[in-house]
């Protein structure tokens, strides 16, 4: 088997020796495998440093951010006809000692996706509030997503072949959410392995704090929400619009029959039909979506076969 380690970089000339020197020779079941590192558009040395450790380079000219550098490591791992892709950080932030690990169950074909588990709860460097909201941040990913997954921001990922040729990135933030729920939603086989991480070596380019990652990472899962679950979506929103509507409908019919006249309550009337409107159009949307979706499906599906022809798998 052909694994390719994937790292997306930009600027990290002080931490990417320190990966790529801890990187695996061999790996029990691996034939062969290659360091491709995505310069995300870097202007220190870390093209220098990867050329000199004769890793394979993919380049921005200009920083496009991390989803859009997974989207092409990933493509460029197609190109060099990958069996498994294994995606981890230039910060040195996973132990390369796992990378065996996450590979094992791809190898095993017990798994499509495997993603580390940090165990966040016994990270000594992670604030209590930062603790609760990773905890938080993804149990809610399992209830969105209906998955299993322990650690939904992890970055350390191992994919196999078919997982690559089936996901498709849209986001430029972060994939990590994003493909979680195409696991999901395409019946991708997902299992999580349990590592411990190094020390941070500087803060986060991706975030300038946690409120900020708590933001950028709610709005996205809201979208990716509506665009793979689109009917329950829209259909909860129809549904919590029109409660309220009947409510205040019931209530100007009873002051409308007590009083004999709908004197002094018309301004019920009026929210009650802008309320039940609103949660009709909802409804058709609902239904207008779904019927995209599948549609998507569809598309996604010919994306699916294309690229099994255009990289000649």
């Amino acid at each position: 088997m052909h694994l390719i380690i994937n790292i997306p970089c930009y600027n990290e000339e002080q931490t990417l020796p320190l990966v790529l020197n801890e990187l695996p020779k061999k790996i029990q079941g691996i034939k062969k495998i290659t360091i491709q590192i995505v310069d995300d558009g870097s202007t220190d040395k870390t093209v220098e440093i990867a050329r000199k450790y004769k890793c394979d380079i993919v380049s921005h000219k200009e920083n496009m951010g991390l989803g859009i550098a997974f989207k092409h490591g990933v493509e460029a791992a197609l190109q060099k006809k990958a069996d498994i892709m294994v995606n981890t950080d230039a910060d040195n932030q996973y132990p390369s000692e796992y990378i065996a690990a996450l590979v094992k169950p791809v190898v095993s074909g017990n798994a499509d996706v495997v993603i580390s588990n940090r165990q966040t709860w016994t990270v000594s460097h992670f604030s209590i509030i930062k603790k609760f909201f990773q905890w938080f941040g993804s149990t809610l990913v399992r209830k969105i997503t209906d998955t299993e997954v322990k650690d939904a921001v992890s970055g350390f990922r191992a994919y196999n072949r078919e997982s690559l040729l089936r996901l498709n990135v849209q986001t430029q933030f972060s994939y990590v959410l994003d493909t979680i729920m195409q696991c999901s939603m395409k019946h991708l086989r997902m299992e999580s392995v349990d590592i411990t991480i190094n020390p941070p070596t500087r803060k986060s380019r991706l975030f300038k704090n946690m409120f900020q990652h708590m933001k950028k990472s709610g709005f996205n899962l809201i979208k990716i929400f509506f665009i793979y679950r689109p009917f329950v979506a829209f259909m909860w929103t129809s549904f919590i619009l029109m409660v309220p509507a009947v409510l205040i409908m019931l209530r100007f019919l009873y002051y409308y029959i007590i009083n004999s006249g709908a004197a002094g309550h018309i301004q019920s009337l009026i929210a009650a039909s802008i309320l039940f409107i609103t949660s009709v159009l909802f409804f058709a949307l609902g239904i207008i979506v779904t019927l995209i979706k599948y549609n998507r499906e569809l598309v996604e599906e010919q994306l699916y076969l294309q690229k099994r022809l255009f990289y000649k798998f």
